[in-house]
């Protein structure tokens, strides 16, 4: 079973743009809190950004104010925009839905920043 598909990683230049989906089963989608984490080489797993249900949004310090999260009800998808990128964003993304009973993590996106 896959849960969560994720789309939109590849290669973008330093200041570029990039645009990260998941895709969720509309059960878990409705009603789960959804983020990103993400994982570099030799870094330990950290959030990247946080959407829950309500809608809060939450973003790690390092990525405020260039990257948003937000939910795309018609497609039961969480999508991350990611705006002035830098080499220090390059990194494996996950996608995760947590339904309170039940987390579920996508198999990750390669997004490589680099000139």
């Amino acid at each position: 079973q896959v849960q969560l598909v994720e789309s939109g990683g590849g290669l973008v230049q330093p200041g570029g743009s990039l645009t990260l989906s998941c895709a969720a089963a509309e059960n878990i989608f409705s009603i789960s809190d959804m983020g990103w984490y993400r994982q570099a080489p030799g870094k330990q797993r950290e959030l990247v950004a946080f959407i829950a249900r309500g809608g809060s949004t939450n973003y790690a310090d390092s990525v405020k104010g260039r990257f948003t999260i937000s939910r795309d009800t018609t497609k039961n998808m969480v999508v991350l925009q990611m705006n002035s990128l830098k080499p220090e964003d390059t990194a494996v993304y996950f996608c995760v839905a947590n339904r309170g009973t039940r987390v579920y993590w996508g198999l990750g996106n390669q997004v490589t920043v680099s000139s």
